[in-house]
């Protein structure tokens, strides 16, 4: 797959046709760093500006989801918090989530979109209409995304991948105008 770090006629094209938008949490969500206070518990630090966007997306009419390789009560939490559509956790193939999940919603690949960081992404995004590498992602993730964010993971990368599917299907700002209201 041909890397793509700026917006292009295919990259608005394929964000047109998105309907979902999945993704993984460690690196995308977030910096990436997992980090235990002294008693083992988790503490992940999410960005605002992605919050926000699972708002953008949901009065937009697109689903959202996370595909994570671990189980965490830290992204239980903040996907309850944020109300995303799918939940996966403890799935380190997520290409048979993936698989999975197209058959019981009845919904093509090209329907939707994946945010990857790292190798195991790398199945899902082979397979999906739009496939995107937050800045952070490894080398390798990279050369197989139709698009290359600007920001990095757990500083804006989601935020920046729903504002491009929003803009490109000309919702932006009706959605950003139904948050408000």
């Amino acid at each position: 797959m041909d890397r793509v770090e700026t917006l292009t006629e295919e990259v608005l094209e394929r964000a047109r046709k998105i309907q979902v938008i999945l993704m993984d949490v460690d690196g995308v969500l977030t910096h990436g760093k997992i980090v235990y206070d002294s008693r083992g518990i988790e503490i992940k630090h999410f960005n605002a500006h992605d919050g926000l966007a699972f708002k953008l997306a949901k009065v937009a009419g697109i689903k959202t989801g996370i595909i994570s390789s671990r189980e965490s009560g830290t992204i239980r939490t903040r996907a309850t918090e944020l109300q995303i559509d799918y939940l996966y956790l403890g799935k380190y193939k997520k290409i048979t989530v993936l698989q999975d999940f197209i058959e019981h919603n009845n919904i093509k690949s090209e329907y939707i979109c994946f945010i990857g960081d790292d190798l195991p992404d790398i199945p899902v995004m082979r397979e999906v209409g739009l496939a995107v590498a937050v800045q952070n992602a490894t080398e390798m993730t990279k050369n197989f995304a139709h698009y290359i964010t600007n920001k990095p993971g757990g500083e804006g990368a989601v935020r920046e991948v729903v504002e491009l599917v929003l803009s490109s299907k000309n919702l932006l700002e009706s959605s950003v105008q139904k948050i408000w209201e």
